[in-house]
């Protein structure tokens, strides 16, 4: 079974129901998952946000944090990306953040699956083709497809 990097907005999808939510939770039984330990911080602030904006109640987001904790993603420390990852972002002009899940993938050798729009679109105008190659959106791993 293939091993996949995912960001927040892919793991965010499998406890909380917003667009993309069935693609999300279909990888599922298709691929195993791997993110830097930056993944816990991120999704636990888009709980927080989501309940500030009033989209989950407070017990809503507590579960869902709990079931996110369940989810059998192996985290990978962080230590040992700083150099890499600041010079990605550097060179993409993009936040350190997102640019971790892309060193993660080059480190594994593993595809990294993201829904972030924004993130997709600096990858196609500004990453080498080394980092290019890596990367695949959410919808492109709809059933059925590679």
């Amino acid at each position: 079974m293939e091993t996949l990097v995912i960001d927040a907005s892919i793991a965010i999808k499998w406890v909380v129901e917003e667009e993309g939510t069935d693609t999300a939770v279909d990888l599922r039984s298709r691929f195993r998952f791997v993110a830097p330990e930056l993944l816990i911080p991120e999704c636990a602030n888009i709980l927080w946000k989501k309940v500030q904006r009033g989209e989950l109640t407070r017990d809503e987001a507590v579960l869902a944090a709990r079931l996110l904790e369940r989810a059998g993603v192996d985290l990978l420390p962080m230590a040992g990306l700083l150099e890499e990852t600041t010079s990605l972002a550097i060179e993409l002009s993009h936040p350190a953040y997102d640019c971790a899940y892309l060193i993660a993938a080059r480190r594994t050798g593993s595809r990294f699956v993201t829904a972030d729009t924004r993130l997709l679109r600096t990858i196609a105008e500004r990453a080498s083709s080394a980092i290019a190659h890596l990367c695949v959106s959410l919808s492109d791993l709809r059933k059925g497809a590679h």
